[in-house]
């Protein structure tokens, strides 16, 4: 990979990688770390890296910094526990973003992944299995067990509205 192909594969992935990051840490300053810290990793490895694999390649490098993120916040004790006993929001919303964010945070961490990568971001089950590490059959299940997850907790639409 070339500087000029570097700078177009930031131009064009940085916004989805930044999205992806966000929607799973909820923090804006460590996205950014992340997305940087990404973006150093692509540049220590511009040679070895094809143009036709860039963005696969950052999308797993930054889900894999990501975790490696998670990780050092879990071991400082940082990160809070998810009660997964209710699955019902007792809340009254008017905006379904607001819900969806709500019931996204409520999913352990691999399942919101493998969903924000197939449902937001577009990618194929095998794509995801190779950013996430995962076999392609894994992944399935635990987009399958997320949408449940995500159907249960969210109820009827005229629950929500």
């Amino acid at each position: 990979m070339t500087v000029e192909e570097f700078n177009q594969t930031v131009d064009l992935y940085a916004d989805n990688l930044y999205r992806f990051i966000l929607s799973n840490i909820k923090d804006v300053d460590k996205a950014r770390d992340i997305v940087q810290d990404t973006y150093e990793k692509l540049w220590l490895k511009v040679s070895d890296v094809e143009t036709t694999n860039a963005k696969a390649y950052m999308f797993t490098t930054g889900y894999r910094t990501m975790l490696d993120a998670i990780k050092k916040e879990k071991n400082r004790g940082d990160m809070s526990e998810v009660r997964m006993n209710t699955l019902q929001s007792n809340n009254k919303y008017s905006d379904l973003k607001e819900v969806l964010n709500e019931a996204l945070s409520k999913l352990p961490e691999i399942q919101r992944t493998v969903v924000l990568l197939r449902d937001y971001e577009g990618y194929n089950y095998a794509e995801i299995g190779d950013i996430t590490g995962l076999k392609e059959s894994q992944v399935k299940v635990y987009i399958f067990r997320a949408r449940g997850f995500l159907k249960e907790y969210i109820g009827k639409m005229e629950n929500v509205i």
